[in-house]
Protein backbone atom coordinates (compact mmCIF):
# COMPACT_ATOMS: atom_id res chain seq x y z
CA UNK A 1 0.00 0.00 0.00
CA UNK A 2 1.18 3.52 -0.81
CA UNK A 3 0.02 6.34 1.47
CA UNK A 4 0.18 10.10 0.86
CA UNK A 5 0.08 12.09 4.11
CA UNK A 6 -0.50 15.83 3.67
CA UNK A 7 -0.01 18.26 6.54
CA UNK A 8 0.64 21.94 7.17
CA UNK A 9 3.87 22.15 9.19
CA UNK A 10 6.87 20.08 10.21
CA UNK A 11 5.91 18.26 13.47
CA UNK A 12 2.21 17.81 12.53
CA UNK A 13 3.07 14.39 11.09
CA UNK A 14 4.55 13.25 14.40
CA UNK A 15 2.37 14.95 16.96
CA UNK A 16 -0.93 14.11 15.25
CA UNK A 17 -0.28 10.76 13.55
CA UNK A 18 3.26 9.58 14.24
CA UNK A 19 2.23 6.29 15.80
CA UNK A 20 -0.16 5.50 12.96
CA UNK A 21 2.54 6.20 10.37
CA UNK A 22 5.10 4.07 12.19
CA UNK A 23 2.62 1.19 12.42
CA UNK A 24 1.80 1.39 8.72
CA UNK A 25 5.46 1.57 7.75
CA UNK A 26 6.20 -1.50 9.87
CA UNK A 27 3.51 -3.34 7.89
CA UNK A 28 5.29 -2.48 4.63
CA UNK A 29 3.34 0.57 3.52
CA UNK A 30 5.16 3.10 1.37
CA UNK A 31 4.65 6.56 2.85
CA UNK A 32 4.97 9.85 0.96
CA UNK A 33 5.11 12.88 3.26
CA UNK A 34 3.89 16.11 1.66
CA UNK A 35 4.28 19.22 3.84
CA UNK A 36 2.66 22.50 2.80
CA UNK A 37 5.29 24.73 4.46
CA UNK A 38 8.71 24.55 6.05
CA UNK A 39 7.44 25.94 9.35
CA UNK A 40 9.09 29.34 8.94
CA UNK A 41 6.59 31.02 11.25
CA UNK A 42 7.12 28.72 14.22
CA UNK A 43 9.32 29.05 17.29
CA UNK A 44 13.09 28.97 17.09
CA UNK A 45 13.54 27.22 20.43
CA UNK A 46 14.09 28.27 24.04
CA UNK A 47 16.85 29.40 24.04
CA UNK A 48 16.87 30.00 20.26
CA UNK A 49 18.58 27.27 18.25
CA UNK A 50 18.75 29.32 15.06
CA UNK A 51 17.84 32.68 13.59
CA UNK A 52 14.40 33.42 12.15
CA UNK A 53 15.95 33.44 8.67
CA UNK A 54 17.37 29.94 9.22
CA UNK A 55 14.24 28.40 10.72
CA UNK A 56 12.67 27.04 7.51
CA UNK A 57 15.88 25.19 6.64
CA UNK A 58 16.30 23.86 10.18
CA UNK A 59 12.70 22.68 10.48
CA UNK A 60 12.95 20.97 7.09
CA UNK A 61 15.92 19.04 8.46
CA UNK A 62 14.00 18.25 11.63
CA UNK A 63 11.15 16.85 9.54
CA UNK A 64 13.54 14.67 7.54
CA UNK A 65 14.91 13.35 10.85
CA UNK A 66 11.38 12.59 12.07
CA UNK A 67 10.43 10.80 8.86
CA UNK A 68 13.46 8.57 9.31
CA UNK A 69 12.56 7.90 12.95
CA UNK A 70 9.05 6.84 11.92
CA UNK A 71 10.43 4.28 9.49
CA UNK A 72 11.35 6.35 6.47
CA UNK A 73 9.60 7.48 3.34
CA UNK A 74 9.63 10.11 0.63
CA UNK A 75 9.47 13.76 1.70
CA UNK A 76 8.37 16.74 -0.41
CA UNK A 77 7.32 20.32 0.32
CA UNK A 78 4.83 22.59 -1.40
CA UNK A 79 6.09 26.14 -2.11
CA UNK A 80 4.20 27.90 0.68
CA UNK A 81 5.64 29.93 3.55
CA UNK A 82 4.35 29.55 7.10
CA UNK A 83 3.14 32.95 8.40
CA UNK A 84 4.42 34.33 11.68
CA UNK A 85 2.15 33.93 14.69
CA UNK A 86 0.30 37.20 15.32
CA UNK A 87 -0.54 39.17 18.45
CA UNK A 88 -2.27 37.15 21.10
CA UNK A 89 -0.98 33.93 19.51
CA UNK A 90 -3.19 34.45 16.46
CA UNK A 91 -2.63 31.71 13.89
CA UNK A 92 -2.96 32.03 10.12
CA UNK A 93 -3.40 29.91 7.02
CA UNK A 94 -0.44 29.77 4.64
CA UNK A 95 -2.34 30.95 1.55
CA UNK A 96 -5.63 32.53 0.54
CA UNK A 97 -5.38 31.01 -2.96
CA UNK A 98 -7.43 27.96 -2.12
CA UNK A 99 -8.15 26.98 -5.73
CA UNK A 100 -4.43 26.93 -6.49
CA UNK A 101 -3.80 24.62 -3.54
CA UNK A 102 -6.69 22.38 -4.58
CA UNK A 103 -5.25 22.08 -8.10
CA UNK A 104 -1.79 21.27 -6.71
CA UNK A 105 -3.19 18.49 -4.54
CA UNK A 106 -5.31 17.03 -7.32
CA UNK A 107 -2.24 17.00 -9.56
CA UNK A 108 -0.16 15.25 -6.89
CA UNK A 109 -2.77 12.57 -6.34
CA UNK A 110 -3.34 12.04 -10.07
CA UNK A 111 0.40 11.73 -10.70
CA UNK A 112 1.35 9.64 -7.66
CA UNK A 113 -1.77 7.42 -7.53
CA UNK A 114 -1.65 6.63 -3.80
CA UNK A 115 -3.89 3.91 -2.42
CA UNK A 116 -4.81 6.14 0.52
CA UNK A 117 -4.48 9.76 1.65
CA UNK A 118 -4.24 10.94 5.25
CA UNK A 119 -4.63 14.58 6.30
CA UNK A 120 -5.90 17.01 8.93
CA UNK A 121 -9.41 16.76 10.33
CA UNK A 122 -12.37 19.02 9.65
CA UNK A 123 -11.82 21.40 12.58
CA UNK A 124 -8.05 21.58 12.19
CA UNK A 125 -7.56 19.66 15.45
CA UNK A 126 -7.36 22.68 17.76
CA UNK A 127 -8.74 25.07 15.14
CA UNK A 128 -5.47 26.00 13.42
CA UNK A 129 -6.46 27.82 10.18
CA UNK A 130 -3.62 26.15 8.26
CA UNK A 131 -4.84 22.71 9.33
CA UNK A 132 -8.42 23.59 8.36
CA UNK A 133 -7.15 24.79 4.99
CA UNK A 134 -5.34 21.50 4.38
CA UNK A 135 -8.52 19.58 5.14
CA UNK A 136 -10.75 21.80 3.02
CA UNK A 137 -8.38 21.79 0.07
CA UNK A 138 -7.99 18.02 0.16
CA UNK A 139 -11.76 17.53 0.22
CA UNK A 140 -12.09 19.80 -2.83
CA UNK A 141 -9.19 18.07 -4.55
CA UNK A 142 -11.00 14.73 -4.23
CA UNK A 143 -14.00 16.29 -5.98
CA UNK A 144 -11.75 17.07 -8.97
CA UNK A 145 -10.36 13.54 -9.32
CA UNK A 146 -11.53 11.60 -12.36
CA UNK A 147 -12.81 8.60 -10.40
CA UNK A 148 -11.48 5.44 -8.75
CA UNK A 149 -10.38 7.67 -5.89
CA UNK A 150 -7.98 6.55 -3.17
CA UNK A 151 -9.12 6.10 0.39
CA UNK A 152 -9.25 9.35 2.36
CA UNK A 153 -8.70 9.35 6.12
CA UNK A 154 -8.21 12.17 8.63
CA UNK A 155 -6.37 12.01 11.92
CA UNK A 156 -7.22 12.95 15.51
CA UNK A 157 -10.81 11.73 15.21
CA UNK A 158 -13.23 12.00 18.13
CA UNK A 159 -14.01 9.20 20.56
CA UNK A 160 -15.18 8.98 24.16
CA UNK A 161 -12.29 9.23 26.56
CA UNK A 162 -9.88 10.88 24.14
CA UNK A 163 -6.90 11.78 26.38
CA UNK A 164 -6.35 15.16 24.69
CA UNK A 165 -9.80 16.45 23.75
CA UNK A 166 -8.39 19.86 22.81
CA UNK A 167 -6.67 18.35 19.77
CA UNK A 168 -9.42 16.05 18.53
CA UNK A 169 -11.72 16.96 15.66
CA UNK A 170 -15.05 16.95 17.43
CA UNK A 171 -17.17 16.42 14.30
CA UNK A 172 -15.07 13.54 12.94
CA UNK A 173 -16.21 10.25 14.43
CA UNK A 174 -13.35 7.84 15.06
CA UNK A 175 -13.69 4.79 12.83
CA UNK A 176 -10.36 3.38 14.01
CA UNK A 177 -8.83 3.84 17.46
CA UNK A 178 -5.26 2.60 17.68
CA UNK A 179 -3.04 1.42 20.50
CA UNK A 180 0.35 2.85 19.47
CA UNK A 181 2.24 1.70 22.56
CA UNK A 182 4.46 -0.68 20.54
CA UNK A 183 5.80 2.23 18.46
CA UNK A 184 5.99 4.87 21.19
CA UNK A 185 9.80 4.74 21.10
CA UNK A 186 9.66 5.71 17.42
CA UNK A 187 7.16 8.49 18.04
CA UNK A 188 9.30 9.85 20.87
CA UNK A 189 12.41 9.70 18.67
CA UNK A 190 10.54 11.62 15.97
CA UNK A 191 9.37 14.17 18.55
CA UNK A 192 12.95 14.65 19.72
CA UNK A 193 13.92 15.46 16.11
CA UNK A 194 11.76 18.62 16.24
CA UNK A 195 14.18 20.37 18.60
CA UNK A 196 13.08 23.93 17.81
CA UNK A 197 9.56 23.10 18.95
CA UNK A 198 10.30 21.32 22.24
CA UNK A 199 9.44 24.31 24.42
CA UNK A 200 6.14 24.66 22.56
CA UNK A 201 5.31 20.98 23.04
CA UNK A 202 5.66 21.10 26.82
CA UNK A 203 4.34 24.63 27.49
CA UNK A 204 0.62 23.92 27.83
CA UNK A 205 1.04 20.59 29.70
CA UNK A 206 3.49 22.25 32.08
CA UNK A 207 1.03 25.05 32.84
CA UNK A 208 -1.68 22.47 33.49
CA UNK A 209 0.60 20.40 35.75
CA UNK A 210 2.05 23.40 37.58
CA UNK A 211 5.58 22.17 36.85
CA UNK A 212 7.88 21.61 33.92
CA UNK A 213 6.94 18.29 32.31
CA UNK A 214 9.14 16.22 30.04
CA UNK A 215 8.46 15.40 26.41
CA UNK A 216 7.89 11.79 27.41
CA UNK A 217 5.11 12.89 29.76
CA UNK A 218 3.26 14.64 26.92
CA UNK A 219 3.00 11.44 24.89
CA UNK A 220 -0.27 9.50 24.71
CA UNK A 221 -0.61 5.87 23.69
CA UNK A 222 -3.60 6.13 21.37
CA UNK A 223 -4.34 7.72 17.99
CA UNK A 224 -7.51 7.73 15.94
CA UNK A 225 -8.67 7.96 12.33
CA UNK A 226 -11.87 9.02 10.56
CA UNK A 227 -12.63 7.63 7.09
CA UNK A 228 -13.98 10.27 4.72
CA UNK A 229 -13.86 8.47 1.38
CA UNK A 230 -15.66 6.19 1.00
CA UNK A 231 -17.89 7.28 3.91
CA UNK A 232 -16.70 5.34 6.91
CA UNK A 233 -18.14 3.16 9.58
CA UNK A 234 -16.75 1.85 12.84
CA UNK A 235 -13.88 -0.59 12.29
CA UNK A 236 -13.97 -0.44 8.46
CA UNK A 237 -12.46 -3.02 6.14
CA UNK A 238 -10.14 -1.60 3.50
CA UNK A 239 -6.45 -1.73 2.59
CA UNK A 240 -5.31 0.78 5.22
CA UNK A 241 -7.54 -0.58 7.98
CA UNK A 242 -6.48 -4.14 7.19
CA UNK A 243 -2.79 -3.23 7.58
CA UNK A 244 -3.48 -1.63 10.94
CA UNK A 245 -5.56 -4.64 11.92
CA UNK A 246 -2.69 -6.93 10.98
CA UNK A 247 -0.43 -4.89 13.27
CA UNK A 248 -2.69 -5.72 16.20
CA UNK A 249 -3.11 -2.05 17.06
CA UNK A 250 -6.87 -1.57 16.59
CA UNK A 251 -8.75 -1.26 19.88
Amino acid sequence: MNLLVFFAHPDDETMLAGGTLALLRAQGAGIHYLCATRGEGGETGTPPLCSRAELGKIRSQELACAVNALGGGRLDFLPYADPLVGEGDTLYAFTDKVDELVDRLAEWITAEKPDAVLTHGSSGEYGHPAHVLCHTAMMKAFEKLPGNNPLLYTFQAAFDGHPKPRTMNKNDEAHLVLDISRVMDQKLAATLCHRTQHALFVRRPSLAAGRLVTLEETMIGVESLHRVCPPGKSNPTDLLADLLRASGAIL
